[in-house]
């Protein structure tokens, strides 16, 4: 049997405020027409970080119309490979129908950054830029495989 539709990639951390919706953002950004990303988290805050919004807006990426989820919302759709922004979520992430892969990339939680306005904002273009420099990547890494496993069926 065969299917067209995209694997499921789900991000999760805690809150679901920051850094899984930058993730999503970039991985969909660089993968959306070969992967559905989505987001969620194990204790959802319910809103997502305004500076999240912010620093992803420049760089050209809109997360402004992002929801906070439970992770539990996913728990009877197909994940193929969920990946853990943050210790906790990885110690509380279930298995999910259809998962094959599992990782675990921890960030910096930049909502817990403190300073001035501007020394909180550098954290979070810190965290984006380090979240950009794993799920670009990560991307480009399944692309590759992907163009290498057609090749080989034709």
């Amino acid at each position: 049997m065969t299917t067209s539709a995209k694997p499921t990639v789900l991000i999760l951390c805690t809150g679901n405020s920051c850094r899984s919706h930058m993730a999503e953002g970039i991985l969909h950004h660089v993968a959306g027409d070969i992967f559905d990303v989505q987001s969620a988290g194990s204790k959802p805050a319910g809103y997502v970080h305004p500076l999240a919004i912010k620093v992803m807006a420049e760089i050209g990426i809109d997360i402004s119309s992002h929801t906070s989820k439970h992770m539990n919302t996913f728990l009877d759709r197909q994940v193929t490979t969920v990946i853990t922004v943050c210790g906790n979520a990885d110690q509380a992430c279930p298995m999910f129908p259809g998962q094959v892969n599992r990782y675990h990339w921890g960030f910096d939680d930049p909502a817990h950054a403190s300073g001035t306005d501007e020394e909180i904002l550098k954290v979070f273009r810190r965290v984006r830029d380090e979240i950009k420099r794993v799920f670009e990547p990560y991307a480009l890494g399944f692309r590759d495989a992907l163009k290498a496993k057609s090749s080989y069926a034709a």
